[in-house]
């Protein structure tokens, strides 16, 4: 790894950018890039054209890491191949010239990582290597009780939570990490292909594994139908978005060691964690050593320990600096912590009641018969429903009994009155998620917009 990093500092290269499927190639490159304190941005594949190049103009990256020399020559122009990596494999290409000015960045950033593409022009999350560590050597510690000696990375390594919990937190525990491409894994950012997902799994024999709610769900679904789960498998870390308890509860049924956490790229990733001394289902766990959380009167959790030094091109932050997350929440007497939704996304009905629309869908998917839901209820007498079944073609009554059954735990004001089957289902491929499973909302809003509007339509008529 010294020599990578050698040959990346004599690159003339300043900021590198990491454009690779998942590899081994890939951990080397960014273990090199980190090891040897260069500042450096992983992009995820999925960006679109546009976004890749605002994020290298950005970061003023004058220098790229990537395994799809093609793409490149075409995405890139003014820039020259200049190299391959005889360890990563990895091309290297260059600005042909350096930007006159660095884009701002705080004096420790060692790792931007931008935010999931929710919009157009993501934002870059500045990190410092000591941060990543500190973090890393948390997890590390979280699960020391597990001796895991094989982790299998599934979820594309420009994400956050898998580059830290997935290979920085495994190889300081003393494990190996297994890192298959997506010809292997089936890990398409327009949508899983299950069958190759479950052969990886069976095949490599993990005994940990990271996953988004999706692919839980799609685990799940196949233990129920004669898929068997390898017996080595001690611990399934799930995050990115909220967990249906009903998903945890069929997922302990078919014998899936299923641990929910919490956390975001401001706070390097990971700041809660459920673990085998400490597990609470529906709950995100507890703080880890790394973290602390502060619930102020609104609701709104705030995290300090490690949290990010500024946003590129902003202003700098204090390290470690309490952030106002965003995120609403509430802890019980134990100190176990429950997320409730976003702050932002809250919205005020025309009774004037303050309602969180992901409390509400939470309830309504962990019905059976439920995939998705979205709630909406802005300066509207009371909530309605964008609702995606499974499977699909489910009956409505299904969906009836469903809404009725997570009516019976809400407040009046909260319970959806009406509601319609979603055209489609919401993924990332069709615009409609984010990369880590969150519904893009003003996205679902703006598409079916007049679709939801109807269900007001007595209320318009009088």
């Amino acid at each position: 790894m010294a020599e990578e990093s050698r040959w990346l500092t004599g690159s003339q290269g300043r900021r590198f950018a990491l454009l690779a499927d998942n590899g081994v190639g890939w951990a080397i490159a960014d273990l090199a890039l980190h090891l040897g304190c260069i500042f450096s941005v992983p992009l995820p594949g999925y960006f679109t054209p546009a976004q890749l190049l605002h994020a290298l103009e950005d970061a003023g990256i004058d220098a790229v890491l990537t395994d799809a020399p093609a793409r490149m020559r075409d995405l890139l122009a003014g820039w020259r191949a200049d190299a391959v990596s005889s360890r990563s494999g990895l091309s290297l290409f260059r600005r042909q010239r350096h930007p006159e000015a660095l884009p701002l960045a705080p004096a420790e950033t060692a790792k931007v990582t931008y935010t999931s593409g929710s919009t157009a022009t993501p934002k870059g999350v500045c990190l410092s290597a000591t941060q990543l560590e500190t973090l890393a050597a948390s997890l590390a510690g979280a699960t020391a009780s597990l001796a895991i000696q094989r982790h299998l990375c599934l979820l594309p390594l420009p994400t956050l939570l898998e580059n830290i919990a997935g290979i920085y937190a495994p190889l300081l525990a003393g494990a190996t990490c297994l890192i298959p491409p997506a010809t292997v894994t089936g890990m398409r950012y327009s949508g899983p292909d299950p069958a190759l997902l479950l052969r990886a799994v069976t095949e490599s024999r993990p005994e940990s594994l990271i996953l988004v709610p999706e692919l839980l769900r799609l685990l799940v679904a196949a233990s129920e139908n004669g898929w068997r789960p390898p017996g080595s498998l001690k611990f399934i870390a799930v995050g990115g978005a909220a967990v249906p308890l009903s998903l945890l509860e069929r997922a302990a049924a078919v014998g899936l060691p299923v641990y929910e956490g919490y956390g975001l790229s401001e706070c390097a990733s990971v700041v809660c964690l459920n673990t085998p001394q400490a597990r609470r289902a529906g709950s995100v766990g507890r703080p880890l050593p790394h973290a602390r959380v502060r619930i102020d009167d609104g609701g709104q959790l705030h995290v300090s320990g490690v949290t990010l030094l500024g946003y590129l091109g902003g202003d700098a932050r204090e390290p470690g600096a309490e952030l106002a997350t965003g995120d609403l929440g509430e802890r019980d007497a134990d100190g176990y912590l429950y997320v409730r939704g976003r702050l932002r996304n809250m919205f005020v009905s025309s009774l004037g009641r303050n309602v969180s629309p992901e409390w509400v869908e939470g309830e309504i998917s962990q019905q059976p018969g439920i995939r998705q839901a979205m709630v909406l209820g802005e300066a509207r007498p009371y909530a309605v429903a964008l609702v995606s079944a499974s499977p699909a073609e489910a009956d409505a009554a299904v969906i009836q009994r469903a809404i009725d059954a997570a009516n019976s735990r809400l407040p009046d004001y909260a319970q959806v009155r009406r509601w319609v089957r979603a055209p489609e289902q919401f993924s990332l491929a069709n615009g409609l998620l984010t990369a880590n499973g969150r519904l893009r909302r003003r996205e679902i809003a703006g598409r079916y917009g007049s679709l939801l509007d109807s269900l007001y339509c007595d209320e318009l008529a009088s």
